[in-house]
């Protein structure tokens, strides 16, 4: 897939390297199983996850590391690796189902300790909590909390499964092809989650919709066209399509990258 070519350039926001710790909250229920598949995901983009075969959610991960943080100076350059460093839940939805945008870093302040030291702090919604904008202008989100310090960077995803799985959980919502960990919801999330996060690291090299994780919409394997998600791996053994392997036998969906260098989208399959 073509595209235009857009200028790799830095708009002075603060560039997230080396190791990122990642604080979860989790806000409304969901299961044991439910939350290790996004656990596993978030261990599975540290490139210290070398017995995982090839493609992998770490191989991944390093292509940010080389379409953009190596061009950027001094501390930018450095790999930026994920650290899940805690995780805490609010099952009992205490500011109700129904959030706006403006709840949300409050939301993320809950997730860090009491004196965070840089990192992400990761909000994800469960299937009965309604969120401004959620399935009509966005699956997540990720800004900064400007009341706070420069790196009180945050990302909101939410579970599509009862809302809009045909949107934010596609290709799988579409019923185009299964799911590899058996749940549409927290499979969509996690593709939703690996764009944010990316979006979060990447930021400062893009502006308003050439981002990125912007640019290739839909896109997670060669020869992918609208309405077609492209050519995935198959796992024989549960019929279900993937194009990155992960942590602890894991596999997931990982949506393509915009590569600055040659104006087309990367993908690992």
């Amino acid at each position: 897939m073509e595209l235009n070519r857009t200028p790799v350039s830095d708009h002075d926001n603060a560039v997230l390297s080396g190791d990122i710790p990642v604080f979860v909250l989790w806000y409304g229920r969901f299961t044991p199983a439910q939350k290790v598949i996004v656990t596993d995901f978030l261990l599975s983009l540290s490139p210290a996850a070398q017995d995982t075969p090839s493609p992998s959610v770490s191989q991944w991960w390093s292509t940010i590391d080389r379409l953009y943080l190596s061009k950027a100076d001094t501390a930018a350059g450095k790999n930026a690796r994920v650290v899940l460093a805690g995780q805490v839940s609010d099952e009992a939805c205490s500011l109700g189902k129904h959030l706006t945008l403006s709840q949300l870093p409050a939301l993320a302040m809950r997730a860090r300790p009491a004196k965070p030291s840089g990192g992400v702090a990761l909000v994800l919604t469960a299937d009965d909590v309604a969120v401004e904008g959620f399935c009509v202008t966005r699956c997540g989100l990720h800004a900064s909390d400007d009341a706070q310090t420069n790196n009180a960077a945050y990302a909101w995803v939410g579970n599509p499964a009862r809302q809009c799985p045909g949107k934010c959980a596609w290709p799988y919502g579409a019923q185009q092809v299964a799911p590899p960990n058996g749940d549409v919801g927290v499979d969509g999330m996690v593709i939703n989650v690996a764009s944010e996060l990316a979006g979060v690291v990447t930021e400062p090299f893009y502006q308003g919709d050439d981002r990125a994780m912007t640019a290739c919409p839909g896109v997670f394997g060669k020869g992918a066209y609208p309405g077609h998600a492209g050519e995935l791996l198959v796992d024989e053994a549960t019929g279900a399509s993937y194009n990155a392997n992960g942590a602890h036998g894991r596999k997931y969906l990982l949506p393509a990258q915009f590569d600055p260098d040659t104006s087309t989208c990367a993908t690992l399959v």
